[in-house]
């Protein structure tokens, strides 16, 4: 019997599907669009079903409105893979399935590659004398380049002819609009290597010979130092995948990452390689999406939505930097990639690798209970010897914009005999925050439980965390006082502190508002390489995995709030934090030295990394977590609740404890397999953009005993009358508990 309802998954915030009537004559597909009426509105779902049977009488279901898609938009695996991720990180399938498609896709955009568009001359327009066009210069300009052959679109509109002037000469007759399917690109009939390889070394060999000896699913971690020639291992490993045809999909934690990795893979293969990231516009984006899943790409390089990318025949993935927090999702839906890539290699039946030199506490665990083969790079490649660590002490030192004397002094020998030198501060702006000298008045956003961060350079002041922003006050709004002094140091103020201590060398500042410009990172990075700048200040961005041979000196300016953080992983962050950043030093055949300014120069933390590197403090880390009952050795699930009234945060995460507590299976575990509830309490930063924000913390001890409560207490949960009255989400596994 042909189906006559289709079950239909759609973009909102509810876990269920909606049934609608399949008009005769219209064949929906399962894993395909379609436009339905929802109340008022109409929108873009996912078939999941079709069947010919309804829990509601047919005379009440709508009719679907237009089919979309005449196949699925993703194969098998991958649409097996969102289903799972909706249900472990307790997310609706609709808000999930949306979540993976491009924004053009979600809006009803054709899912095939659009077809190019392009110009041609007619006779009349090649007969036309162009001295009577003296008053038209486009008009002229697109003539003369059509007299030369075709022209796309695009190209035409890259010379700065607007498409009015197109539409006019076609009027007139004197050009043509043509139109023609893209033409299929078969890469690997023509696939070869492009530069030679460099010689491995004896680990290299190992790791990629381990890892070739099997095409089917396995996860392995491969650990290697700074340096070590990780990305030359990628580089082997990728060879006998594209030269089989397969393509290769590669993860980098941010957009900062994707230039020199990009230019890496380009300069050794000759395939088709797309990009994936935040910078991308909603055009360029669908467009690598349709790459991957028709077999036009080769390799594809992205942050962490491009995991959701379709492929027609995927060989390998490969994480690298696995430990970096980026790859945790914060809103929506909130998946973490580094564990759905390994998913999605299990259910693809294929290799991942994991990259890293501070692997996370989690894939150590992995490693050491068999689930991931690991494998170690111990040595750097070629001559590059390790960076000299050291500790300045600055207790009772006079700091000028951060720095002490004796760190300008390091600074100074190193720029002297033509190295460079990076600083690296985690903070945005000019200042942190802003004082009255007079009455200790602090400059406090309205919205949030934060101070504003001095940016002087743009004028303002400016929330990180609600983005509001106000200019600089010249007056104490508590007493009226002029003397307003900014406190602390961001990179902004270390910029002009460098200059004025330092005018005989360029000083290039990196991070978030520097390069908010479309390939200003890339201009930045390029400048670095030609030595054109010698001092490099930095955020997070430049931390990891950029290579620069000339860099000798690496400092960290202040790392000290992390010594005593409250979050149980600031200790972890840190040390990666630091092992990376270290790790920009001596990275070719000059020798290179880190040094660390602190006031607590005898910290545990500090003095294990300094004498016995990473993997000391991982597996002290790892014993403090089993004692203390912390992940990886359990399992936490974070409630976080969100509303103007603080009354109803409150009163809401209290019910939500009560329905946990009468699970029967919070109460039947032993002592060493029992569930808590913690809370609930007010999030470190208890106000945010306005609304008062609390969390409660549910802990079991594996996963399968949280996925089994969140399962049964869920739809409990959005019977309680205030759930309607607060946002509240679930984060699975979460990575910040702020």
């Amino acid at each position: 019997m042909t189906p006559k309802i289709a079950k239909v998954a759609l973009p909102v915030p509810l876990d269920k599907a909606f049934d609608y009537l399949v008009k005769p004559g219209t064949s929906p597909v399962v894993g395909g669009r379609v436009r339905v009426p929802f109340g008022r509105q109409q929108l873009v779902g996912l078939v999941i079903a079709l069947t010919d049977h309804s829990d509601f009488p047919l005379n009440q279901l709508k009719p679907l409105n237009a089919v979309i898609d005449t196949a699925p938009l993703w194969q098998p695996p991958l649409f097996s893979l969102l289903s799972w991720a909706s249900s472990y990180y307790q997310y609706p399938l609709g808000d999930t399935l949306a979540n993976a498609m491009p924004a053009l896709l979600r809006k009803g955009r054709s899912a095939s590659p659009a077809t190019l568009k392009y110009w041609t001359l007619t006779e009349a327009g090649r007969d036309q004398p162009l001295t009577a066009l003296k008053r038209a210069p486009r008009q002229v300009q697109v003539l003369n380049i059509l007299r030369h052959g075709n022209a796309s679109h695009e190209a035409l509109l890259a010379e700065e002819i607007s498409s009015a002037t197109l539409k006019t000469l076609a009027e007139k007759g004197w050009i043509a609009e043509q139109q023609e399917k893209p033409r299929l690109n078969d890469w690997h009939k023509d696939f070869a290597l492009t530069e030679e390889k460099p010689r491995l070394h004896e680990e290299q060999a190992l790791a990629i010979a381990t890892i070739n000896a099997n095409p089917d699913f396995a996860c392995y971690l491969l650990e290697g130092v700074t340096g070590s020639g990780k990305t030359e291992v990628y580089l082997n490993l990728l060879e006998p995948v594209l030269a089989a045809g397969k393509q290769a999909l590669i993860l980098v934690p941010e957009i900062g990452l994707t230039p020199q990795t990009i230019n890496r893979f380009r300069r050794r293969f000759n395939v088709p390689l797309e990009t994936v990231h935040s910078g991308l516009n909603d055009t360029e984006r669908l467009s690598s999406w349709l790459a991957g899943r028709d077999n036009q790409a080769g390799i594809i390089i992205g942050t962490r939505s491009a995991l959701f990318t379709p492929f027609k025949n995927l060989g390998i993935i490969i994480v690298d930097e696995e430990h970096d927090a980026s790859y945790k999702q914060q809103d929506s839906l909130r998946y973490h990639a580094r564990d759905l890539a390994v998913m999605r290699a299990n259910k693809e039946n294929i290799p991942i690798v994991l990259g890293s030199a501070t692997p996370a506490l989690e894939s150590l665990h992995n490693a050491k209970t068999g689930k991931y083969h690991h494998l170690q790079l111990t040595r750097r490649a070629g001559n590059a010897q390790v960076a000299r660590h050291g500790v300045l002490d600055v207790k009772g030192l006079y700091l000028e914009a951060g720095l002490s004397a004796p760190l300008v002094a390091q600074m100074r020998k190193h720029l002297t005999a033509g190295n460079q030198v990076i600083l690296f501060l985690n903070r945005r702006g000019y200042s942190p925050a802003m004082i009255c000298h007079e009455c200790g008045w602090l400059a406090e956003c309205d919205r949030c439980d934060a101070y504003y961060t001095l940016h002087q350079q743009s004028g303002q002041l400016r929330c990180h965390h609600c983005a509001t922003q106000r200019p600089i006050m010249h007056q104490c709004e508590s007493c009226g006082s002029t003397q307003l002094h900014a406190v602390g140091v961001g990179t902004e103020q270390l910029e002009q502190q460098l200059a004025t201590l330092f005018p005989e060398y360029k000083t290039v500042r990196i991070d978030r508002d520097s390069t908010r410009r479309k390939g200003a990172l890339e201009n930045y990075l390029e400048a670095i390489k030609n030595n054109e700048y010698q001092i490099l200040i930095g955020t997070q961005m430049l931390a990891k995995g950029h290579h620069f041979p000339n860099v000798t000196l690496v400092a960290l300016i202040d790392v000290d709030s992390a010594l005593f953080s409250n979050d149980f992983r600031a200790s972890e962050r840190l040390a990666q934090l630091f092992i990376q950043v270290a790790g920009r030093a001596g990275r070719a055949s000059k020798p290179g030295e880190v040094l660390l300014q602190t006031h607590h120069p005898e910290h545990g933390l500090l003095q294990a990394l300094l004498h016995k590197g990473y993997d000391h403090f991982a597996d002290n880390a790892l014993l403090e977590r089993k004692q203390a009952l912390l992940p990886p050795y359990t399992h936490l699930a974070l409630f976080r609740s969100e509303a103007n009234n603080s009354d109803h945060n409150v009163q809401f995460l209290q019910q939500v404890r009560s329905i946990f507590e009468s699970n029967p299976l919070f109460n039947q575990a032993d002592e060493h397999h029992k569930s808590y509830v913690m809370g609930p309490n007010p999030a470190p930063l208890a106000r945010r953009a306005g609304r008062y924000r609390w969390q409660l913390l549910l802990q079991a001890p594996d996963r399968k005993t949280l996925q089994r409560m969140l399962a049964i207490a869920k739809p409990a949960i959005q019977l309680l009358p205030l759930a309607k009255k607060v946002r509240w989400s679930i984060d699975v596994e979460p990575q910040d508990l702020t």
